[in-house]
Parts: C-alpha cells; sequence; structure tokens
C-alpha cells in the first residue's frame, strides 16, 4: 500500500491505533458496567470501531486483515440482533473476497446480504445487493443476467427517488454495456453500444456531480474514457483508423482527469487502477516508454496490495508493451502472468457458484412463502383448540389471581423493606467510588502535566528560535495537554537546522514517542556532526529502530517529518511523507518527501536531500498534516491542502507574526465547536 493512501484515506478516518483504543476502552467498560442499557450501548460503540479497524486495513491493502476484522464485527452484530447492519456487513464481506479473488465465497455473501435485506423490506439495500450480483455476473461474462439484476436495482432506486442508488445504477449498466456482447460483431453494433454505455454514464455523472462525490465522479470518468479507449470515438464520421484515434486521445485526457482527482483525494486504493489505465491509455497511443513507467509503477503497487485483479490488469498491459517493443521473453512471462491470474479469477465453478445462489435464494424465498401459509392454517386450528381451555381455566385462575393477590401484597412488604436497606447501602458504595474516581482523575491530570512540563523541556525556547529563524513563526497546538507532534532547531557548522515533526498518535502515546524521535535527530547531529537533512533523517530511523527494537512487544510506532538546513540563501530539505512549501511571486513551490516514516517500514531506502537557492522574499512552510485534516465549517468537513494553500497565499503581504495570527484564528473559527482532531504544528521562515 502506497504511503499516499495511507496520509490519505487512513488519516481520513483516523487510524488503527485510534480505533483499536476505542474497542479496547469500550472492552473495560463494558466488564465493569452493570446496567444492560449502557453496555448495550458501548457494545454498539465497540463493534463500530471493529468494523472501522476494517476500513482502515482496507486502505491500507491488508484485504486479509480487513476480513478478519469485519467478520468479527458481523458476528458480534448477529450476537446483538442488529440484522440492518449484518446485511451490511455481509456485502462488505462480499466485496473484501472480491478483492483477495475469493469469488465463490463472494457470491454466497451478496445472496445472504440481498436474503436479509428482503426479510427487512430494504429496497434500498436490496438495490445495492442486486448491483454487486450483477457485477459478478458481468465478470464472468454472463451479461443477460448482469443486465437484469442492474435493471431491477436501477427500477428500486427510481421507485426510490434515490439518485445515489440510481448514479450507481446507471453506472454499472454503463460498465456492462461498455464490456460488450459477444453476440455484437459490427461496427455499427458496437458503436450503438458505445452511445448507448456514454448514455448510462453521463447520467450518472451528473448524479454524482450535484452529490458532490469526487471519488465516484473520479470513477465514472473513468469508465468514460475506457469506452473511448475501446470503441474509439462513437460520434466520430471519419475513417474507423481516424475515429479510434480521436478515442485514444480522449481518453487518455479523461483518465489524466482521474488520476488528478483521485491525488487530490489522496485515494491510494483507487489510485491503483488509475495507474494501469493511464499505461493502457498512453499504450494505445504508443507512447511506449510511458505507458511501461506507469504499468511498472501498477503492478508493483498491485503486487504489494495482494490484488489479483489488478496484478490480471498490469500483466497485460506489459506483456503488450514488451511485444511492441520486441523484448520476447518479458512479454512472454507477463501473459504467463495475466493468464494465472485470469483463470483463478474466472472459471466455471464460480459461474455454477452463482447459479446455485440464484436458485437457493428463489426457494428460500418460495419456501418463506409456503411457511407463512402453513403457519396461518396452524393458528386458526390453535386458536380453536384454546376457546375451549380459556372457558374451563377461567374459573380456577380467578381462584388463583385472588390467594396469589394476598400473598403478593405481603411479600411486596418485606421486599420494600429489603430494598430500602440495599439501596442505603448501595449509595455509600458509590459516593465512595465517586470519590476514588475523583482522586484518581486529579493524580492522572497531575501526572499529564509534569509530563507537559519535561516534553516543553525538549522543545527550543523561544530565544533560540529568535535567535536562528530571524523573521519566523511557530504554530503550535497541541490536541491534548501533551503532543505528539514537536518543532526542533539547532545550529550546527554555520547552517540552522530546524524541523516540524510529526509522531503517530497523540496525547501521552504520541508524546512518547516525540521524545525517542527527538532524541535520534539531537543524536545524529550533535553526536554524529551530521547537516546534511537526509543523512540525519537516515541516522534518525537507524536510532529510532534502535530503540524500538529493545521492546519484547514489537513497538511499530515512528514519525513523519520535514527538516531544513540553511546556509546563506542554500536551502536544503529531506522528509518522510511531509512536504516542504516554497511560496515565491505568488506561486507555491512543493516538493514531497519519501513515501516512507521514520520508523519500521517493509523496503527502507536513503531519504533524497533536495537544496534551492532561495530568493529575497521567499516564504518557507514546514507543517504537520493536523491543520488540513480537521474537520469544521458549515459542512463540518476537512479543512485541506486545497484551502491551506489559498491562505498562505492571501497572507503574504503580512509580517510573520501577522501571518500566525492569521493562520491560527482562520484554524480557531473553521474549528468552530467542533474537537480538535490532532495535534497541529506550522512553522513559516521568511527568507
Amino acid at each position: 500500500m502506497s504511503a499516499r493512501a495511507a496520509l490519505g484515506e487512513v488519516k481520513m478516518i483516523y487510524s488503527i491505533s485510534f480505533w483499536d483504543s476505542i474497542a479496547t476502552d469500550c472492552q473495560i467498560l463494558i466488564n465493569k458496567h452493570p446496567t444492560k442499557m449502557v453496555k448495550d450501548k458501548l457494545m454498539a460503540i465497540k463493534i463500530s470501531a471493529i468494523n472501522n479497524l476494517g476500513v482502515v486495513s482496507s486502505s491500507e491493502g491488508r484485504q486479509e486483515i480487513a476480513l478478519e476484522y469485519t467478520e468479527e464485527a458481523l458476528n458480534l452484530y448477529y450476537q446483538m440482533g442488529d440484522h440492518l447492519n449484518v446485511a451490511q456487513l455481509l456485502q462488505n464481506m462480499g466485496e473484501l473476497n472480491l478483492r483477495l479473488g475469493k469469488t465463490t465465497e463472494a457470491i454466497a455473501y451478496y445472496y445472504k446480504s440481498l436474503n436479509l435485506y428482503e426479510s427487512l423490506n430494504d429496497q434500498k439495500g436490496r438495490g445495492a445487493s442486486l448491483n454487486q450480483i450483477g457485477g459478478i455476473y458481468a465478470s464472468q461474462g454472463d451479461f443477460d443476467k448482469a443486465d437484469e439484476k442492474y435493471k431491477e436495482s436501477l427500477k428500486i432506486s427510481l421507485e426510490l427517488d434515490d439518485n445515489l442508488l440510481i448514479a450507481k445504477s446507471y453506472g454499472y449498466l454503463g460498465r456492462l454495456y461498455t464490456i460488450g456482447d459477444p453476440n455484437c460483431l459490427t461496427q455499427a453494433c458496437k458503436k450503438e453500444r458505445a452511445k448507448k454505455a456514454l448514455d448510462y454514464l453521463s447520467k450518472s455523472l451528473d448524479l454524482f456531480e450535484k452529490l458532490g462525490l469526487q471519488r465516484e465522479v473520479a470513477t465514472t470518468l473513468s469508465n468514460i474514457g475506457n469506452i473511448y479507449n475501446l470503441f474509439g470515438d462513437p460520434y466520430c464520421t471519419d475513417s474507423i483508423e481516424v475515429c479510434k484515434q480521436n478515442g485514444r486521445e480522449i481518453a487518455l485526457d479523461y483518465v489524466e482527469r482521474v488520476y488528478a482527482i483521485r491525488e487530490q483525494l489522496l485515494d491510494g486504493r483507487m489510485i491503483l487502477p488509475t495507474l494501469i489505465n493511464l499505461g493502457y491509455a498512453h499504450f494505445n497511443l504508443n507512447h511506449l516508454d510511458e505507458a511501461e513507467a506507469f504499468g511498472m509503477r501498477g503492478m508493483k503497487m498491485a503486487e504489494d496490495m495482494k490484488s489479483p485483479v489488478d496484478i490480471r490488469g498490469a500483466a497485460l498491459l506489459l506483456s503488450g508493451i514488451y511485444e511492441s517493443k520486441n523484448q520476447g521473453l518479458e512479454a512472454l512471462k507477463m501473459y504467463k502472468l495475466h493468464i494465472q491470474m485470469r483463470d483463478s479469477l474466472s472459471n466455471q465453478t464460480i459461474k455454477n457458484a452463482a447459479d446455485r445462489q440464484e436458485i437457493k435464494y428463489e426457494y428460500e424465498k418460495q419456501k418463506a412463502i409456503d411457511d407463512a401459509e402453513h403457519f396461518k392454517i396452524m393458528v386458526i386450528e390453535q386458536e380453536q383448540k384454546e376457546k375451549q381451555k380459556i372457558i374451563t381455566g377461567a374459573i380456577a385462575a380467578g381462584l388463583v389471581l385472588v390467594v396469589g393477590f394476598l400473598l403478593f401484597v405481603f411479600n411486596r412488604l418485606k421486599v420494600t423493606r429489603k430494598q430500602k436497606q440495599v439501596i442505603e447501602e448501595q449509595k455509600e458504595v458509590v459516593e465512595m467510588a465517586h470519590n476514588q474516581l475523583e482522586e484518581k482523575n486529579r493524580e492522572i491530570t497531575d501526572s499529564i502535566k509534569y509530563a507537559q512540563r519535561i516534553q516543553s523541556a525538549i522543545l527550543p525556547t523561544s530565544q533560540k528560535v529568535n535567535e536562528y529563524l530571524k523573521d519566523a513563526f511557530i504554530l503550535y497546538k497541541p490536541k491534548d495537554i501533551v503532543a505528539g507532534d514537536f518543532y526542533w532547531v539547532e545550529h550546527q557548522e554555520g547552517k540552522t537546522l530546524f524541523a516540524a515533526g510529526d509522531c503517530t498518535g497523540h496525547g501521552v502515546p504520541g508524546a512518547m514517542v516525540s521524545i525517542v524521535c527527538n532524541n535520534g535527530l539531537n543524536r545524529s547531529v550533535r553526536e554524529y556532526k551530521l547537516t546534511d537533512p537526509g543523512e540525519i533523517l537516515d541516522k534518525t530511523r537507524e536510532i529510532v529502530l534502535e530503540e524500538f527494537q529493545k521492546s519484547d512487544e514489537g513497538v511499530k510506532d515512528g514519525m513523519d517529518i520535514a527538516l531544513c538546513s540553511l546556509e546563506g540563501n542554500i536551502l536544503k530539505y529531506a522528509g518522510a511523507h511531509n512536504p516542504l512549501w516554497i511560496v515565491r511571486n505568488g506561486q507555491i513551490i512543493e516538493t514531497k518527501g519519501n513515501k516512507q516514516p521514520i520508523g519500521q517500514f517493509d523496503r527502507p531506502a536513503p531519504f533524497i536531500t533536495h537544496t534551492f537557492e532561495l530568493e529575497k522574499g521567499d516564504c518557507i512552510y514546514l507543517f504537520s498534516d493536523g491543520f488540513v485534516d480537521q474537520f469544521g465549517g458549515v459542512k463540518k468537513k476537512k479543512f485541506k491542502a486545497v484551502a491551506l494553500r489559498q491562505l498562505l497565499l492571501a497572507i503574504q503581504d503580512k509580517s510573520m507574526e501577522q501571518q500566525k495570527l492569521m493562520v491560527d484564528d482562520t484554524f480557531e473559527k473553521w474549528k468552530g465547536n467542533l474537537e480538535q482532531i490532532d495535534d497541529v504544528c506550522l512553522i513559516g521562515v521568511r527568507f
């Protein structure tokens, strides 16, 4: 999984440690709390957190782990009798199995979800399940079945007047007509199918744009680009070759728009198929080198994410490229890999499984109707027998009630006296526990405040910052009393070094990691006498890993950071995820760091040092992701990097102190009454 996806999707929904902490805390409270109503509410929160662990794992490309979390949440919803969430997670299980190439298992989950939605009379959920089942049939080449399921879903969505479901159904039908029909062989027939596909997809795109769903907009644009790639321009009246060339150029434009949207959204999971599509678009235009570069990036990401569908697509692309370059052995190797992935995903067993599931679904639906009719007959017969019993038992019941009432009154007098005594005892216990809890809270708060003083001691003093960064500001806003973010300033061999660090988590855990990482930076500079930013980050990673490896528990925490050195007008920068922004003449020059953290990483590489010659008036900005990820505004959405760019460009005529005040004020107004979700650290330096 790419680091971009981790920064984008994972931080969008917090992190593994965040949701794991919530699930653990809920279980602790469930074990302690005596009230069933409170336990049920805590259990619902715990299950939601476990499900979110699955969502985060999936976005990181760890589909098998995501499957385990989702299955755990599914079983807990079963136990709680929450059928609506069970139906939704059955759909999720189907999707995850499909990503892992387990098509037979995916079919079974989709049909289970469909059955459950029908029993709940949930038409919206039923429509979504039909779309997913249609997708299975489409992937197996059964176009008639897929068309039937998609149109059944479209009918439901139109009856519900649900624009989101309508848009999805149009999109699925557009993709189906893009795939084509084996009986449609003439050029005229293919053009008509392409036009019909474009009509469906245009309707889908219009609805998604009105709903403001950029991810879905990107997917629909990608599907439109595929049509132009496969069929050429269906509205073109020139020769076949001219129409094909026009279509390929249009397709490249669409795929580049898709890539731009997904880059902006930091949508790591969907960047993978987009890379492969970019490769195909360039290949069709005979841009072989560009096509190979995108194909190799797509193959590497697909292998990292263990996605057989995307490995298949990338392998077929690379096979064609190598064949065009007369690299026969490489072409054959890729084609064999494509066949291997294709056969694992598509075979008669899967098609038979889909048919069996549909037959089972129809049988169970009819059986439910027959059982209901039989139940009505049994109820009528039972009512007749009960009438006879009621007459006989009425007199005896009356006598029993009189005796029972007298016994009840006597018993209640005894119970009331006992309850009064128990209540008094419980009141004393509750008051004692309340006092103990208050005392414990004071102790914890005092400890955290003391930790704050310790953390403050490692941060550079104002005097040190002002001495080496003459015209600068630092906006530092911990989410809690202590923070995982920190800023760092050092002076070595005539060079001023400064950095904004973002350690895993926030609060006390984040602060502890920040101390380890801060120490690593100090040792790299003071002990090893390093001044090159890339070399400093390499040595810091080595020191941090060495510290964490002392633990038997396998600590995987680490740090994202942007680090600069300034000597005269020469600025050097290296980064772990976090970028450098230089504002010059009303434009932002962005330089991205390595896509790896300071910490444990599967394929670590040396950090790259970038060098710049600064001009008078240039402004340098380093920051963590806490500012851009903050929810707020009228629609309670993220601030995002685009808005931060606009803000910094708008205040370039202000002094650095005024910039700090304006940036801080913008953050607070955006956040409003919402909770701050992460630590914030932003450094601005004017040259």
